[in-house]
């Protein structure tokens, strides 16, 4: 009995034994899953995540969320590993391709994104709104919703200072970063 070995994904001999970085695509909420059985078969999973905060019922949690949505990067040795064992991977719904063939992910890409992770194992997202001092901003939700006002600053890490006209002169009113877009 012969077994069936996957044929390599036109690997250079440089790149023999070093494992590639690919895409997989994975069912819906399935990351966690697809992660956990790619493991336990011996490939090297990353899944990115980051803190989001929710808001629910005036309610603000701030929840794990994945940084793509579905998506999933394993890194597979080519020429040692069956990468097409991935395609039957409970949570995994295909890898990413270019034709017949998985397309790799550069090795920066990967390192980039771990590079911004924080000690607690999430990708730290810069918060920071791309506002100067003085330019017109308008609330989007709450009590202020539809008021345009300018920018004064950040009040504190989630929280920016913007000046409303109410009532005739400029109050300064200080809301969630979130609540805010460039008029």
């Amino acid at each position: 009995m012969t077994l069936h070995r996957d044929p390599p994904l036109h690997v250079s001999p440089s790149q023999d034994r070093n494992p590639r970085w690919f895409v997989a695509h994975t069912q819906p909420n399935a990351e966690a899953k697809a992660v956990a059985n790619l493991n336990r078969q011996g490939f090297d999973a990353y899944f990115p995540r980051y803190l989001k905060r929710r808001r629910h019922a005036r309610k603000v949690e701030t929840v794990a969320a994945p940084l793509f949505p579905r998506y999933l990067f394993v890194a597979v040795d080519v020429s040692a590993q069956r990468w097409r064992s991935i395609y039957s991977t409970v949570g995994v719904a295909r890898l990413v391709c270019n034709g017949d063939e998985p397309a790799a992910v550069p090795d920066a890409v990967v390192a980039a994104l771990r590079a911004r992770e924080e000690a607690n194992g999430f990708i730290n997202l810069d918060s920071r709104p791309g506002f100067r001092p003085g330019e017109a901003v308008r609330v989007l939700d709450g009590a202020f919703s539809s008021c345009l006002g300018l920018f004064e600053g950040m009040a504190d890490r989630e929280r920016i200072a913007i000046l409303l006209d109410l009532l005739g002169r400029k109050v300064r009113v200080v809301l969630d970063a979130d609540l805010v877009a460039a008029a």
